[in-house]
């Protein structure tokens, strides 16, 4: 039940049911984020098995990026447009509140997003053959773990939202939960990628995914008073971009030893 609640939550795919989900019911799904999220990296894998043979590859990561847009329902992307908004500016923290609330882009939005999809697509393009489809897993399941912490480990700002339920869901069972399962991916796709020392690669990505979230995280705490929907969506939106800059950067380094 939580599990289809989460999938339900984090992407447009259908469900097999009609039934309502109580709010309790989707805060409580957070331990099955990753699990969400490796789910959305095998159907990029599968379009980029498909695609590549038949067009260049340019051309398939472009329509990479708009599938994760498109399978996530621009949910964390228009959470990013928004926290680019709240972040401008000086203002007082009920300020910033208002603007992320507005339903209209600012410029800050509009440069935020032009500018994170340009890196994305730069990275993913950059991204060596041997370890496109691995990545192309491992970014998505990363990035909802990046949520699952910033949920657990930071405080809500607001009295009251959608983001506020999941706080109350996420126990110290469920971010642990979700923390071995990311892990176990990351090792395990590690180990299929044939890189030397896969167990230590695997954690070595997500101890930097989380310093790089704990930096972020401190930063909107600091701006927000407390974390919001809207910036859990853009945690997630940079987590994504990191990990692509990280397999991009200990690659060009031969710091992966594939074997």
């Amino acid at each position: 039940m939580r599990f289809l609640a989460a999938l339900g939550f984090l992407t447009i795919i259908p469900l097999p049911w009609r039934r309502e989900v109580s709010l309790e019911e989707v805060g409580r799904s957070i331990g099955y984020f990753p699990v969400i999220g490796l789910i959305i990296g095998l159907i990029l894998a599968g379009l980029n098995w498909l695609l590549g043979p038949l067009l260049p590859s340019a051309v398939v990561n472009g329509l990479l990026i708009v599938s994760m847009v498109v399978i996530s329902g621009a949910l964390h992307l228009d959470g990013f447009v928004d926290t680019c908004d709240g972040i401008a500016g000086h203002k007082t923290v009920e300020e910033r509140w208002r603007v992320m609330h507005d339903s209209r882009a600012g410029a800050f939005g509009i440069v935020g997003v032009f500018l994170l999809l340009l890196v994305k697509y730069v990275s993913l393009s950059s991204v060596p053959e041997p370890l496109l489809m691995v990545t192309l897993v491992l970014m998505p399941v990363v990035s909802r773990w990046a949520m699952v912490y910033t949920v657990f480990a930071y405080p809500y700002a607001r009295p009251a939202g959608l983001g506020r339920i999941f706080k109350q869901g996420a126990s110290w069972q469920r971010f642990t939960t979700a923390t071995v399962i990311t892990l176990a991916v990351a090792i395990g796709l590690a180990r299929l990628a044939n890189i030397a020392y896969f167990y230590l690669a695997g954690l070595a990505i997500m101890l930097a995914i989380w310093v790089i979230v704990v930096a972020m995280a401190t930063y909107l705490k600091r701006k927000f008073a407390g974390l919001t929907g809207d910036t859990y969506g853009a945690i997630n939106e940079v987590a994504e971009v990191c990990v692509l800059i990280l397999i991009c950067l200990l690659d060009y380094n031969h710091w992966l030893w594939l074997a």
